[in-house]
């Protein structure tokens, strides 16, 4: 089995799932999607010097921004996958299992609550937003959701690739 083809569809697959959480969220709860055009944003602020921001939103518009939070952002669930790989090693990728996937998808909250949304300007676990409890538990979920992924795309790239 080739390693690299089945992180990159465990990573993408699992992404999908948590990016279809996003849109089911708006008619469920009435939450809207996640904006990655902010992190394309913030991302393409860095290649300026400027790292951090007081509000990301009240930051000025970068041509591509919305492409590039969207590539990011399924480079990113790719890299956790090849996480979770490095983690659970062949024995993982042999029989993927429910537990290393949840709690690599729970432990990549460390991102969003103490890089991405410090930078953006939401402080550290959301704080600086009118609902943190309500955003970090969003963040919570999705998260949960992206390690349900990981072990799903993983069990199904596995009967891909089984072949």
């Amino acid at each position: 089995m080739n390693h690299l083809l089945f992180t990159l569809v465990t990573g993408v697959g699992a992404t999908i799932l948590m990016d279809l959480w996003g849109v089911a969220r708006k008619p469920l709860f009435g939450i809207a999607p996640p904006q990655y055009g902010m992190v394309g944003r913030w991302l393409a602020h860095m290649t300026i010097g400027r790292f951090r921001h007081d509000a990301i939103a009240k930051s000025p518009a970068v041509p591509g921004e919305h492409a590039i939070g969207w590539i990011a952002h399924y480079l990113t669930g790719i890299a956790f996958a090849t996480l979770l790989v490095g983690i659970g090693g062949p024995a993982w990728v042999a029989r993927p299992t429910a537990a290393p996937a949840l709690a690599v998808g729970i432990g990549t909250l460390v991102v969003p609550y103490f890089l991405v949304q410090p930078a953006m300007g939401a402080g550290v676990a959301a704080a600086r937003t009118p609902h943190p409890t309500a955003a970090r538990l969003q963040s919570f979920v999705t998260h949960l959701v992206f390690g349900f992924g990981l072990f799903a795309a993983g069990r199904a790239a596995r009967f891909m690739f089984s072949t």
